[in-house]
């Protein structure tokens, strides 16, 4: 293993600090209401899992054991409910359906799995590479946000960055422990979500080919070891929520318009989601560093990349609208960036003495940067205060919850309403989805629309203020035909009757 620039007590100290830093950053604001990223997907299990507690927890009104356990029961089953399993745990324990006990959960999983990536770049790179994967992978503002999100693909990452460690192990020492650790990551992350499976069997394939042909590989009885403990999980679950009456869904259906796929608007916007997530340059550096990877151990970095790139190619319609499928890329990355940390090293190493002055000023300026991306981070969190809409929820349910039926145009399809409203709505789909319904063949104009969702209800709602300016024809239509019955901090109903 190529040397640090630092001295050995040295860097293991600066790790210590790069990793608690990077779960404090993650606490601030904690207990604020988890709208601040991708809310529907957050509190689509936020739902589920208070419908779980609130089943057997004592002292709560009838009404709401009621309603709460109809929610959970309504909602789809997408991925297996490990996160939401958890909470439970959480919840009983703490006694309160606290939404920053899941987040405080995946922030643990995603700092933890850190770890397990810089031990990789330590192992196929160098330690200073790894420092700078840790970084990245840690201090990236994007990912911040993305690992305290009550939803599965943070486990999912986590798992993949535990499977990247145990492979890159298993190439080096080709040992049974090593076979069980790699499968049993690789498992988990596909458990999470079927998707991780492009990432563990691209790395896989191509780093195993890397090492034998494909007739070795065949025979190699720890490889079928790998494949087997990699994909059973899944197939057990998946198989036993058939024979139970398909209870399961893989959530896949409506992700793939094969036309997008010869449609530059679709780059474009892959490109832009990109941007989003990590950066351009962050894009042009991960590339530089594929190249500058150690040839020997390139295999898992290409079949990651590959399995990457053909993930979007597939899920290519959510993959191009929604940032968060980008969230696998996030380790990919990082370990990318590795060969430039050990370039950037033994720069210093060779023009630099390895006096206390020089070693001051590096670990100084790598602090500085951290603590500038850590600012930016704190003050984005701090920024908007999501408390007081838990309020107007509340009141607007309140004044509807025993007046009849209502249509909502809310946030999220509805579920702030659900959760804080304690209101069952139905949900008013927003310009985005009545284009979605238009792509996949089924366009209605809005009479249509409004004969489906309004019909036999009693009251429009609306809390999205966005769409309420957006969609023109609806404003013009409600004000122009119904009168007002309220108007309250963040809400209008109108009155259907």
């Amino acid at each position: 293993m190529k040397p640090s620039y630092l001295p050995k007590p040295l860097y293991w100290l600066f790790v210590l600090v790069i990793f608690l830093g990077s779960f404090a950053l993650r606490m601030v604001d904690i207990d604020d209401l988890p709208l601040d990223f991708h809310p529907t997907r957050q509190l689509f299990s936020a739902l589920k899992v208070r419908g779980m507690y609130y089943e057997n927890v004592p002292d709560i009104p009838e009404w709401q054991r009621e309603m709460a356990v109809q929610q959970w029961k309504t909602q789809p089953t997408l991925e297996p409910e490990f996160i939401e399993y958890m909470t439970l745990i959480a919840y009983v324990q703490k006694g309160d359906a606290d939404l920053a006990l899941p987040r405080q959960i995946t922030a643990i999983f995603w700092v933890v799995s850190g770890f397990f990536l810089f031990l990789a770049a330590r192992r196929l790179v160098s330690p200073d590479g790894a420092l700078l994967t840790a970084s990245f992978y840690l201090f990236l503002p994007y990912t911040v946000y993305a690992s305290r999100s009550f939803q599965p693909d943070p486990l999912m990452v986590a798992f993949i960055a535990a499977f990247i460690w145990a492979l890159a192990g298993w190439l080096d020492e080709r040992k049974w422990r090593w076979v069980i650790l790699t499968g049993f990551f690789g498992g988990l992350a596909i458990l999470m979500k079927v998707v991780a499976i492009f990432f563990i069997a691209g790395a896989a394939l191509v780093a195993i080919l890397q090492k034998m042909s494909l007739k070795k590989a065949f025979n190699n009885a720890q490889v079928w070891g790998i494949a087997t403990l990699a994909l059973l999980p899944t197939l057990a679950y998946y198989i036993n929520g058939m024979a139970l009456g398909g209870s399961t869904s893989g959530g896949s259906d409506g992700r793939f318009f094969p036309e997008l796929l010869t449609s530059p608007s679709f780059y474009l916007r892959w490109g832009l989601n990109l941007d989003q997530v990590i950066g351009y340059l962050a894009i042009a550096l991960a590339l530089l560093g594929l190249l500058l990877f150690p040839k020997q151990k390139k295999g898992i970095l290409i079949g990651l990349w590959g399995g990457y790139i053909l993930y979007g190619l597939i899920f290519n319609y959510h993959f191009s609208t929604h940032d968060y499928y980008q969230m696998p890329f996030l380790p990919v990355a990082a370990l990318s960036l590795a060969p430039l940390g050990e370039m950037m090293s033994g720069t210093l190493r060779s023009r630099l003495s390895k006096g206390v002055i020089p070693r001051f000023i590096f670990v100084s300026a790598w602090i500085l940067a951290l603590l500038g991306a850590a600012w930016t981070v704190r003050s984005e969190l701090r920024a908007t205060d999501y408390r007081p809409l838990a309020e107007s929820y509340r009141e607007a349910g309140d004044l509807l919850r025993d007046q009849g039926k209502t249509v909502a145009l809310s946030e999220d399809y509805g579920y702030r309403m659900n959760y804080w409203g304690w209101l069952n709505v139905t949900p008013w789909p927003s310009a985005g989805d009545l284009w979605y319904q238009e792509k996949r063949g089924d366009p209605q104009n809005f009479a249509q629309s409004f004969n489906k969702h309004a019909k036999d209800r009693s009251f429009f709602l609306v809390t999205d203020f966005e769409e309420w300016e957006v969609q023109e024809e609806l404003r013009n239509y409600l004000t122009q035909n119904y009168p007002l019955f309220a108007e309250g901090n963040n809400y209008l109903i109108f009155d259907l009757r």
